[in-house]
This record gives structure tokens, C-alpha cells and sequence, in this order.
């Protein structure tokens, strides 16, 4: 309820306008003048209540019942109906006698202001493969070399480290476990990629997963011959995200973000040498000890087999 500034009465004192004048028994003026508001006021509240009870004494929407000049509802559907058929404000101004002002407003009230909001989002893409090393995920993301904090700690654009390079850290997570490996290369080429793809595959053994798929998005070093050589001889299937839909691949994207904001930009580092030291342990952290909201806040390890676990520590 917002009441204006100079407002006498709420409900509660409408409320005790009509106690004061049914059950205390004063009389009408004599209420209306300890409220400090008109006789005529007392009895349009005292009216409501008999009728209407309680909820009589509630705000009442000014918005009138019929408003004359309003657009027919004929051709409101026909302004509806030509958006959807992703007409623009002007087009639909010319073929029905409504200002493009009215159809702005109309449009808006409905949602369908946006040319997005035409059409229905797409279903949310979730999907999970039933045990540990069914799919790898793979991805990359560029990071710049440093010698000496830079503006994203220090504020000030012109510290920087020119010449430094930059460096690509090659990220793998398992589809179900969301157990997590990455390497960092000095590019992202071929050579590179299949790197640390081996480097991956040596890794997971050791939780006693093994995998049979390995998805990737298009880049040119995963459609490369001798990734694509050392796939089959690793004995995986190749599997590729659909272009420009990167939700396919969507526990990398989710894994390459998490890394950002919890390992490259979470401190301040002295210089990319540093950084990269903390990978280790950062990835020890979150595939051991990190809860995930899609494990039920438990960590990845929790979705491998006990006995991979123990066998890791015998």
C-alpha cells in the first residue's frame, strides 16, 4: 500500500473510525472529528463496512471499470497476431488505424516488445553420461603472460607486461564425475592440443576411469589429422560440438569460468610463473574438496567408485 503524504486515514484507522462509531457509540460527527477528517468521510467508511465488511475498508484501484477510448480488443489481437509474424511497430501502424506509440505500449505490456521474446527459448540442454569415462570435455582458454600485477589488481592501465605472450591452458572434465585436469601449453595448436590430451588420459587412470568419448568444439587443432590420429589410437571416439552452440559443451564452459574467477583472477599473482603453480593446487581443491551444486554440494571425487579412491591411496 503506498499512501500519499497527506493522507488521514489507513485501514487501521478506518478500521477504528467504524469501532469507535458501532461498538464504542459515539456518534458520527464526533468520530469523524477525533480522526480529524469530514463527517462525510465517516459515514462513506461506516457505508463500506456494513457492506463490504473488512475488505471495505481496503485501498480500492483507481483504474477506471470502462475507459471508452481504449483500443478494441478486435485490434489488439491483430497487433499481437502481425508482431508474431515479426512485423515491426511502423509496418503494423500502416495496416491498422492504431499510432505506433499505442502499439509500442501494447506490445510492451505483453512482452512481445523483443524480437526474442517471439519466439520460445530453446529447452535447457542437460544431460549426463551414466558413469565416469563415458565423455572427456575438452577446451581452451588464453591467458596473458605477466611479469608484475596488472590493471585487474593494480587499477591502472598503464602497468602491463608488454611482450609477454600469452599462454593457453588446456582444460578436461569428466561428463559425469566433473573431475577436472588441465595443462598449460604455450599455444593451441595441434601439437599442443594432443599434448595435453595425453597428459589428461594419463591423469584419470589413476582414478581408475578409462574413456571411450572425448568431445571437443571446432577448432582448427581438434580437426586436425594428427589429433584426430591420436584419438583412434587412444581407442576414443571424436565427438563435436555443434557450431556457435557452445551449451553442447557446456561443463567446459561452466569448468573454464570457474577457473577464471577461482584460480587465475582470484589473487594477486607477482607474475604468470606464479599463476601457473597455483593450477595444481587449485585443481586439487576443487575436484577433492569443492562442493558443485549439481553434485548436491558434494565434490567431484564423490562421483567416483570407492574402491578407485582407495585404491589411489593403497
Amino acid at each position: 500500500m503506498n499512501l500519499h503524504k497527506h493522507a488521514r486515514l489507513s485501514p487501521r484507522g478506518r478500521a477504528l473510525l467504524v469501532d469507535r462509531i458501532l461498538v464504542q457509540g459515539l456518534r458520527a460527527e464526533e468520530a469523524a472529528h477525533a480522526a480529524g477528517v469530514s463527517v462525510r468521510t465517516a459515514y462513506k467508511w461506516l457505508k463500506r463496512f456494513s457492506q463490504e465488511g473488512p475488505d471495505g475498508l481496503l485501498d480500492r484501484s483507481s483504474r477506471p471499470h470502462h475507459c471508452p477510448h481504449a483500443t478494441p480488443q478486435a485490434v489488439v489481437g491483430r497487433v499481437f497476431e502481425q508482431r508474431r509474424a515479426r512485423q515491426t511497430y511502423r509496418q503494423i501502424a500502416e495496416q491498422l488505424p492504431v499510432a505506433p506509440s499505442t502499439i509500442a505500449r501494447l506490445l510492451r505490456r505483453a512482452g512481445l516488445h523483443r524480437l526474442a521474446e517471439l519466439e520460445p527459448a530453446p529447452p535447457t540442454n542437460r544431460y549426463e553420461y551414466a558413469r565416469p569415462g563415458q565423455l572427456l570435455h575438452l577446451d581452451i582458454k588464453k591467458l596473458g603472460r605477466f611479469r608484475q600485477p596488472g590493471h585487474r589488481v593494480t587499477g591502472n592501465r598503464q602497468i602491463n607486461s608488454r611482450g609477454g605472450g600469452w599462454e593457453y591452458v588446456h582444460l578436461a572434465i569428466d561428463d559425469h564425475s566433473r573431475v577436472a585436469f588441465a595443462s598449460i601449453e604455450p599455444d593451441e595448436r595441434a601439437r599442443s592440443a594432443g599434448r595435453a590430451l595425453l597428459l589428461a588420459v594419463r591423469y584419470y587412470p589413476g582414478l581408475g576411469v578409462r574413456f571411450e568419448r572425448v568431445l571437443t568444439d571446432n577448432g582448427a587443432c581438434y580437426r586436425s589429422r594428427s589429433f584426430r590420429r591420436l584419438v583412434r589410437r587412444l581407442g576414443m571416439h571424436h565427438l563435436r560440438t555443434r557450431p556457435y552452440t557452445p551449451r553442447t559443451n557446456g561443463k567446459a564452459e561452466r569448468l573454464v569460468q570457474t577457473s577464471l574467477r577461482e584460480w587465475a583472477y582470484a589473487r594477486a599473482y607477482d607474475s604468470s610463473e606464479q599463476r601457473a603453480h597455483a593450477l595444481g593446487p587449485w585443481l586439487h581443491q576443487y575436484n577433492w574438496h569443492r562442493p558443485h551444486a549439481s553434485l548436491g554440494y558434494k565434490p567431484p571425487i564423490s562421483r567416483i567408485p570407492l574402491n578407485n579412491v582407495l585404491g589411489l591411496h593403497s
